[in-house]
């Protein structure tokens, strides 16, 4: 319970710590300044993530850091096991990177703006129009060179067996024209989903396999994308 309490104050009151980043971040963003905006918001967003997963008390291990392209924009296509899997993301994968998130996260104040910064796109699954505008959005980002990450199964595991994949959910890297890197995460709802609503130390991996190109594929071999990507993240597990 203790871990618990310090780690929910840890993450509110690092995130009022930066307020004077916040303003200057929302100032940057309005006189049109991206780089430095990107410059200040990516490292206090990997940092806050570090913070996080040090107090849960997670030790993680990285398999395959070598598989992530240093140049250009990506995909990541995760799976998803528990609430710590965007932190995981963000503070163990050395490549700046938004998210395409749900819906819901735009309700929490401040953290929503700071996603915004990351160009975090946020998804209501339940509309089909909405949908489809935020993952245009998403290829918008990828083409002007911002990484990605996106979990298809659309919502968490909790430690279950891993879902299929929401049909179309990586055509973002194809109109893009960039590489699909799969990840799989090992252990997350361990830290969480598996105490109910405790934080409780534990050991998590994650995986990145070898990127995936999405140029010139044939239509045989888009119709296979899902199932090919999926197959890899999960004989990882």
């Amino acid at each position: 319970m203790f871990r618990t309490i310090v780690w929910f104050g840890y993450f509110w009151l690092y995130l009022i710590k930066i307020m004077p980043e916040y303003f200057k971040a929302n100032r940057l963003l309005k006189e049109g300044r991206i780089k430095e905006r990107d410059m200040l918001v990516n490292p206090k967003a990997s940092k806050w993530a570090k913070d996080l997963l040090k107090l849960a008390g997670a030790k993680v291990t990285v398999i395959g850091a070598e598989n992530v392209p240093v140049d250009g924009a990506v995909l990541f296509v995760s799976n998803h096991q528990g609430s710590f899997d965007i932190p995981l993301l963000l503070g163990c994968i050395d490549k700046p990177k938004a998210f395409v998130a749900k819906i819901e996260m735009v309700k929490m104040p401040i953290i929503s703006t700071w996603m915004k910064h990351l160009n975090c796109v946020f998804m209501d699954r339940n509309d089909l129009r909405q949908s489809l505008k935020v993952m245009n959005d998403a290829t918008e980002y990828l083409k002007q060179g911002y990484s990605m990450v996106i979990f298809p199964e659309g919502t968490r595991s909790k430690g279950g067996p891993m879902g299929e994949f929401k049909a179309g959910s990586l055509r973002i890297a194809v109109k893009a024209n960039v590489p699909i890197v799969p990840v799989t995460i090992k252990g997350s709802f361990k830290l969480m989903e598996q105490n109910g609503f405790l934080i409780k130390p534990a050991e998590i991996e994650i995986v990145i396999s070898e990127a995936i190109e999405t140029r010139d594929l044939t239509k045989e071999q888009l119709k296979e994308l899902n199932e090919r990507v999926h197959s890899v993240i999960l004989s990882k597990q």
